[in-house]
């Protein structure tokens, strides 16, 4: 009996918090996420809250699964993107990707919660916006296609009718980030894992990284594979397709980042072959820079790193030590290079910073992929 008023009451809160509070499992991510930077020895230690958190996501996507709270479906083309791990798995590229494939026939928006953005509400971006304003993600997409309809909501359910609402509305609503968000019922979902952190092979938050339990992927249509070495063979992506047990409905594809031969800033290009006469300083605020590392030191570039976390606000003592650390370096062919994310958060905090671009393709099957896409806007616009 006690196990029994144990797990009602539980489920009642789920019903309570989750029907009351609208982007309730972004702020208990947010509260968890923050024991990532700790080592793995210690997050083991947090696994007890693991068990917590995993029942309560768990009874939610029930209760969402039989009905009891309910998703909310539009009458616009809505492609989610998304994935079931915090922290790096390419799934920025994966959005500018579908924005390239459908800008030229749709007017697209953009829909994304703003992560750590010092505001609150719907916000529509406009040439006064900032990245404070916004978040990174969005702030980035905005600078690289100012035509773009950029909007952030924590509330996504507020944030598409806030869309729909507008003087020339989108034809496609791409949601950013929102796989977590069961209100809304997108009409197709992207979930992406790295190749080389699957994850299937993760634990709940806070003692791993999953933000729910791994059979939350049979929600998605497609599964993406991110971030494949370059000599990914076809026996390694089986392998890998059978690992992560997709539903006969699902596809897989494989995807890569591929990287800019130059670097380049709102003012030059600099080409990579001609940094071997540089010494950089590396500035990095995102989950996982080790792909960016590794590259470099393919190209032979000498550089220094210094890494922030995730979305890293730089303080002013951080900006002097960057400065400080650039001066001492003795070769006068210097910069500071980073990623475009960190680049449109921190430009005007640096002086004579690049950052280098990065783009996703598919390692095969990339048409087969852009039907799909392609095909679900077509049939879901056709009517309206």
């Amino acid at each position: 009996m006690l196990v029994f008023s144990i797990k009602h009451q539980l489920i009642r809160f789920v019903i309570i918090y989750f029907r009351f509070k609208t982007n309730s499992q972004d702020v208990l991510i947010n509260k968890l996420r923050k024991f990532a930077p700790m080592s793995s020895k210690l997050r083991k230690l947090l696994y007890p809250l693991s068990v917590l958190y995993e029942g309560i996501t768990h009874v939610r996507n029930k209760l969402y699964d039989k009905e009891i709270l309910k998703s909310n479906e539009f009458g616009i083309p809505t492609i989610l993107v998304g994935n079931l791990r915090v922290g790096g798995t390419g799934k920025t590229p994966q959005v500018i990707y579908l924005i390239n494939l459908l800008k030229d026939a749709y007017k697209v928006a953009v829909l994304s919660r703003g992560y750590k953005r010092k505001t609150t509400g719907f916000i529509l971006a406009s040439n006064t916006s900032t990245s404070k304003d916004i978040g990174d993600e969005p702030y980035q997409f905005y600078k690289k296609f100012p035509k773009l309809l950029v909007a952030v909501d924590e509330d996504r359910t507020h944030g598409i009718n806030k869309l729909q609402e507008l003087s020339n509305p989108p034809d496609v609503i791409i949601l950013d980030d929102a796989f977590q968000h069961r209100k809304i019922q997108a009409g197709f979902s992207i979930l992406i894992t790295a190749y080389d952190d699957l994850y299937i092979n993760d634990s709940h938050l806070p003692s791993g990284n999953l933000r729910e339990n791994i059979k939350g992927a049979n929600r998605a249509d497609v599964i993406i594979v991110s971030k494949c070495p370059d000599n990914l063979t076809e026996e390694e992506e089986y392998q890998t397709a059978v690992k992560l047990q997709p539903t006969l409905k699902q596809i897989i594809f494989f995807t890569k980042i591929i990287y800019a031969d130059f670097i380049q800033n709102s003012n030059d290009k600099i080409s990579l072959s001609d940094l071997v006469d540089y010494t950089i300083l590396l500035v990095t605020g995102i989950a996982n820079p080790k792909p960016l590392v590794k590259f470099l030191e393919s190209k032979k570039i000498n550089f220094e790193h210094i890494s922030f976390p995730d979305h890293h606000n730089l303080k002013t003592s951080e900006i002097n030590r960057i400065n400080k650390k650039l001066d001492t370096i003795e070769n006068k062919n210097k910069l500071i290079l980073s990623t475009e994310k960190d680049y449109v958060r921190i430009f005007d905090s640096l002086e004579n910073l690049y950052f280098l671009v990065i783009e996703t393709t598919f390692i095969n099957h990339q048409k087969d992929f852009d039907k799909l896409i392609i095909d679900y806007v077509g049939e879901n616009t056709r009517d309206r």
